[in-house]
């Protein structure tokens, strides 16, 4: 089956007079973007994206676009959602550090229970202080 299909798309080939590539279709800049922290398109976010086109001749702001506010309303959900997830962090290291000090106590709490040293023993460590 495979071997069929590639000599039907050979045989297309050899006929079309116009090449045709099946490269990924990557936009202009897109990798010099990405490795200088910007967006992978240009358009996501930035003053030509986020800034109104236009104004009222006596300065008034134009009203919002709807791309305007759904972008608005996307950051607003992901910074609650940053909000919760690292309050969640928190919460987390603060159970982890209640633990580590409750399995401290406990272990303290053993050796606490552990039989004491008597008579010539008891003399000698306290004669070593």
């Amino acid at each position: 089956m495979a071997a069929s299909i590639r000599t039907l798309c050979c045989s297309v080939m050899r006929c079309c007079t116009r090449p045709f590539s099946t490269t990924c279709g990557a936009q202009a800049g897109q990798k010099w973007r990405m490795e200088h922290g910007l967006s992978p398109t240009g358009s996501e976010y930035g003053p030509l994206t986020d800034l109104p086109d236009w104004s009222f001749a006596d300065g008034r702001p134009a009203p919002p676009l709807k791309g305007h506010l759904r972008r608005k309303q996307q950051r607003e959900a992901l910074a609650r959602r940053i909000v919760m997830l690292n309050s969640e962090v928190d919460r987390g290291m603060e159970m982890w550090k209640e633990r580590q000090e409750e399995d401290i106590r406990v272990e303290e709490h053993k050796k606490s229970l552990l039989l004491k040293p008597k008579g010539n023993l008891l003399l000698k460590k306290k004669s070593k202080h």
